[in-house]
């Protein structure tokens, strides 16, 4: 279990309202209000479907997103594109790397102003993740 929340600050319920971060037993949990009621929703399991999602859509463009990161490095030879390829193939290892050292807190900040938002309802369950560029990826529910 994960002693900080990810998406901290990057998180609304389905009204649009903040959900709050506290840490109870060391673990960070998501507080989700609903009528009075305060849903305490592990913030890894959350921080997983999230970066599941995202995963999935790095996948699905895996040849744009290799392009883009090899023209913002500013490098686009050989041995660059191997690690860059090596990197993508190897999502889970760095995703599980990310939860462990967690996110800037000036990382998550430009993400937020960026439009980046994550829906949660109070079942615990990414019911949609809101991207920059207008691009929404709603959940199962």
């Amino acid at each position: 279990m994960s002693q900080r929340a990810l998406f901290e600050g990057l998180i609304s319920d389905p009204d649009g309202r903040p959900v709050a971060v506290t840490v109870i037993g060391g673990e960070a949990q998501y507080v989700v209000e609903d009528n009075g009621f305060k849903f305490h929703i592990d913030a890894e399991g959350v921080d997983r479907q999230v970066l599941r999602l995202l995963g999935e859509q790095i996948t699905a463009n895996r040849e744009a997103v290799s392009e883009g990161v090899l023209k913002m490095l500013g490098q686009e030879d050989l041995f660059t594109k191997a690690a860059v390829d090596a990197s993508l193939n190897n999502l889970d290892a760095n995703f599980n790397q990310l939860i462990a050292q967690g996110l800037p807190e000036s990382a998550r900040t430009y993400m937020g102003m960026l439009g980046f938002r994550v829906i949660l309802n109070y079942h615990g369950e990414v019911v949609g993740v809101e991207q920059p560029g207008g691009l929404t990826d709603e959940g199962d529910e």
